[in-house]
């Protein structure tokens, strides 16, 4: 989004054309001035980045995705922007209705400085784009050299408006936005940058929707990618990933992508500009917690932690090396000439750009287990077709279709209902039916106590804790484990992965070390934080894993009837549950993009 008017309302009628064609947005909005600062054509002051955003949201609830699913569109903001503390509040419930924005998702777009600053508890200082246009476009140690210099300035007083504030005052109440509202979301821009292919040709001022695309945007270019998810399922073979069997299936699919980019109808000239210049794809996968059954292997392990390493390197591998004999077949992408894989360096390389750049704080595993000295060679010999190769995406309802579990998610429930605007659909975990019949645990008993525990198998007794371990719910899967796998996949990854965040008993300080350690850990983006229901009560008033038992008058104390014992039971029960944990996105609200 550019600061002018003309550039404002040209961005929103693409918005709104984009949005008519089915496409989720990701809108930057850093670049136009903040609240206070000087308008020099009518010598007046600016009312910010706000009062735009609003129209933003209005737009996408205006023009839907093709008369198909609602408007989706998330903007990012940088987080030296002098209105970011308003843009964390936009998506409260109260204050002035006028600058709230109760339709449309946001995310921070926070550079490593900044992270620095938290970790080391020192000052950060807001500035007025207008005032220190040159921010938005650098990142890395250019950033830091730049951004050091105009606090220096403001300082002195020669920069107005700025204010300067503890880094992790506005850390924590970045925290404490995301705990209350669920918005915005963390993602970083020096690890997008940094690690980008693409830095020679541009820079990645936000990503998607999804928070999974870290393309280029600019003036003149609109990112597009085009996406499509390998089944992991139908990839395992004696234990392990099918090599040969995903090397053909992703040979297809780069095929298939790529020529999308040519037959594909584009709404707005600059998306496909861009498109045709730079030919980005986005590749990824589902099904992981299914081939994690298969594998007998819980979400919640080293071994999981291992498994997502090994297979989203072969599939990062293949991708690349589908794209370079597509690059000797058609010819290489026009922008190629410069890249990082020009360079010879490819995203596993890239973690020591990220590392110098700032100065440590990457603490990743880096071993690996195929022939990538061989793909560099070829790569030198042959270029690539596609700037950009692989990208994680939701894959919520392709993930239904075939019947596994979206992207790289945990299961949800072993039971559940998913809603969209086609419906509702139940959803049941059919492995875990299958050992369940093993075991001869399989009733209507058991059918009961599913739905009775939300799908959670923890508090029923008589299933084995084996079993328990590896159908774990998302909501008992501890938060590192989701961080440390989405961070073994991250390493190979060309552009980023849509990583929810599931988190019981959330706290600030659960909130803290979950997100310091996924910058850490070097990952890109992450996207909603799924919390479970403050209002979630226990379904029965008795002891847990008993269905719909009554307590008799003699288990009552004395003077008490069965009616009030029941009664303080279920008031014991509630007063015992986490107050903390509040619902911000429900997973199957129709309205949430990764629902669809």
């Amino acid at each position: 989004m550019p600061d002018d008017l003309d550039g404002i309302y040209e961005s929103i009628k693409e918005n709104a054309l984009l949005s008519k064609f089915a496409g989720g947005l990701g809108n930057d909005w850093t670049r136009v001035r903040a609240l206070g600062s000087h308008i020099k054509g009518t010598n007046g002051e600016s009312q910010g980045v706000v009062p735009f955003l609003k129209v933003v949201n209005d737009t996408a609830v205006a023009v839907n995705q093709g008369g198909k699913r609602k408007g989706a569109v998330c903007t990012y903001l940088e987080t030296w922007h002098l209105d970011i503390e308003e843009f964390l509040e936009l998506r409260k419930n109260t204050g002035d209705d006028r600058r709230r924005t109760h339709d449309m998702n946001t995310a921070n777009w926070i550079p490593d400085l900044f992270m620095r600053r938290v970790m080391e508890k020192g000052t950060w200082t807001l500035f007025s784009p207008s005032n220190v246009p040159d921010l938005h476009d650098l990142f890395g140690a250019d950033f830091e050299k730049a951004y050091v210099a105009y606090e220096e300035k403001a300082a002195r007083g020669e920069i107005k408006p700025a204010r300067t504030l503890q880094a992790t005052d506005l850390w924590r109440k970045m925290l404490t936005m995301l705990f209350e509202t669920g918005h915005p979301w963390i993602t970083f821009k020096d690890a997008c940058n940094v690690r980008s292919p693409q830095q020679h040709a541009g820079v990645v001022h936000s990503s998607n929707l999804c928070t999974e695309i870290t393309l280029n945007t600019s003036d003149t270019e609109t990112a597009v990618c085009n996406l499509g998810s390998v089944n992991l399922l139908q990839h395992l073979k004696d234990g392990k990933v099918d090599q040969e069997k995903l090397k053909r299936t992703i040979s297809t699919a780069m095929r298939m992508l790529d020529n999308v980019i040519d037959i594909n109808y584009y709404a707005v000239k600059k998306a496909r500009d861009s498109n045709l210049r730079h030919r980005p794809v986005g590749l990824g996968l589902m099904g992981f917690q299914d081939a994690l059954y298969e594998l007998r292997i819980p979400y919640a392990s080293q071994e999981a932690v291992q498994f997502a390493d090994e297979s989203m390197e072969a599939i990062c591998y293949h991708a690349y090396w589908a794209s370079t004999e597509l690059a000797k077949e058609r010819g290489k992408y026009s922008s190629y000439k410069g890249s990082l894989w020009d360079k010879g360096i490819l995203p596993i390389d890239s973690l020591d750009l990220l590392e110098k750049a700032r100065g440590g704080y990457v603490e990743v595993d880096r071993s690996a287990t195929l022939d990538w000295d061989s793909l560099r060679q070829k790569i030198k010999a042959d270029g690539m077709r596609n700037s950009n190769c692989v990208a994680i995406a939701p894959t919520a309802t392709i993930s239904n279709i075939i019947g596994v579990d979206a992207s790289i998610e945990p299961c949800f429930g072993n039971l559940s209902v998913k809603s969209n605007l086609s419906g509702e659909f139940t959803v049941i975990n059919h492995y875990l039916v299958r050992d369940l019949k093993r075991l001869g645990l399989w009733d209507d008993v058991m059918v009961m106590d599913l739905k009775h525990f939300d799908g959670s198998l923890r508090p029923i007794d008589r299933v084995p804790q084996d079993v328990k371990a590896l159908y774990a719910t998302a909501f008992e899967v501890e938060t590192t484990w989701l961080v440390e796998a989405a961070a073994r996949r991250q390493k190979w990854i060309d552009q980023a992965q849509s990583l929810n965040i599931y988190m019981a008993g959330a706290s600030g300080k659960k909130l803290d070390d979950t997100y310091k350690l996924a910058w850490l850990r070097g990952l890109k983006t992450t996207y909603y934080l799924r919390t479970q229901s403050a209002t979630h009560a226990e379904k029965s008033t008795v002891q847990s894993g008993r269905l719909n038992a009554v307590s008799s008058g003699n288990d009552a104390p004395s003077g008490m009837s069965a009616l009030e014992a029941a009664a303080a039971a279920a008031k014991a029960q509630m007063s015992a549950m986490p107050a903390t944990d509040i619902a911000f996105c429900g997973v199957d609200d129709p309205t949430c993009e990764a629902c669809q």
